[in-house]
């Protein structure tokens, strides 16, 4: 294989998506390669008076550039991974996860937080953020919020909602994260929230050896099991499922923190498991299984049906 070979990153056209481009690339260029980045318009950023699950498309941000890949236009892409749907196009392999950053979910508002105790909006366009957000403030109405990072702070900022709900790992990226926000530590994050995955041709070996050497294995490992648990769940981008794992060095043990939702938020089903490192690879499996013997099943029947209408 040339060794002088280009690699093509393909990237959607929003700041925080040529963010995470540029991220890969630079790393890329220290390890001596040379690379170029080619935007790509996705359907995701476009269709914006939908929410993405009446699309129907779980991978709605992924598919442009899935496509792009399998063209020939493009080497790898770089994605958000709990944007990445469980299954992935066949001949697309994942050939790094790169180290994690902050998955917490947070509330951006606009300086009073008297409206916690009180009726409020708050927008979200994740099904996930609004079943936690009414679990816990059932009080509260929700509506829908769509674009990317900057598009929705845009929207925030001319409505009249008291807050949004953001991951906290995009906003700090670009620099967008504003002194109003809190922390929502109680909200389970999304699935690989807060890591970035970058995907090549299975068949490509000169780009999955260049990529794999940005591999950070415990991220790999973490994401590995909360999509798992997704993947089991049959969530893809469309039920209201939160996961989270992390590995403690000084027990050298996995913790799990797992939950499904109704999609009003009257209904939660939680997970909470620690397990001894060497049992990682079905840890959420397992802990996916536990809630649909526990009324998950039932659940999961009720959001898929309730989502047809």
């Amino acid at each position: 294989m040339d060794s002088k070979k280009t690699i093509r990153i393909g990237t959607r056209d929003s700041e925080l998506a040529l963010w995470q481009a540029h991220t890969v690339q630079k790393k890329l260029n220290d390890l001596g390669y040379k690379t170029e980045i080619i935007a790509v318009k996705s359907q995701g950023d476009i269709i914006l008076d939908k929410p993405l699950y009446e699309l129907g498309i779980t991978g709605i941000f992924t598919k442009t550039l899935d496509i792009a890949m399998i063209n020939g236009q493009v080497d790898i892409a770089v994605h958000s991974m709990k944007d990445v749907p469980t299954a992935l196009p066949i001949g697309i392999v994942q050939a790094a996860v790169l180290k994690r950053a902050n998955t917490l979910d947070i509330l951006v508002h606009k300086g009073n937080l008297n409206f916690l105790e009180e009726k409020a909006t708050i927008a979200t366009g994740s099904l996930r953020r609004q079943s936690m957000w009414l679990n816990k403030y059932p009080n509260h109405t929700v509506v829908d919020l769509r674009g990317n990072v900057n598009t929705r702070m845009q929207k925030l900022t001319e409505s009249d909602w008291s807050g949004a709900v953001f991951a906290a790992a995009g906003l700090e990226r670009i620099n967008l994260k504003p002194t109003d926000f809190i922390n929502l530590d109680w909200m389970i994050p999304a699935p690989a929230q807060g890591a970035m995955v970058v995907v090549a041709m299975g068949n490509d070996e000169f780009v999955l050896d260049a990529v794999s050497q940005l591999n950070d294995v415990e991220t790999e490992i973490c994401t590995y099991i909360e999509r798992q648990f997704l993947k089991t769940l049959e969530g893809g981008c469309t039920a209201p499922i939160g996961a989270l794992a992390k590995y403690c060095e000084l027990e050298d043990t996995f913790t799990f923190k797992g939950a499904l939702l109704s999609i009003d938020g009257k209904q939660k089903l939680e997970i909470e498991k620690i397990v001894p490192v060497e049992e990682w690879k079905k840890l959420g499996f397992h802990c996916a299984k536990e809630i649909l013997d526990n009324g998950g099943a039932e659940l999961m029947a009720t959001i898929k049906e309730s989502l047809k209408k």
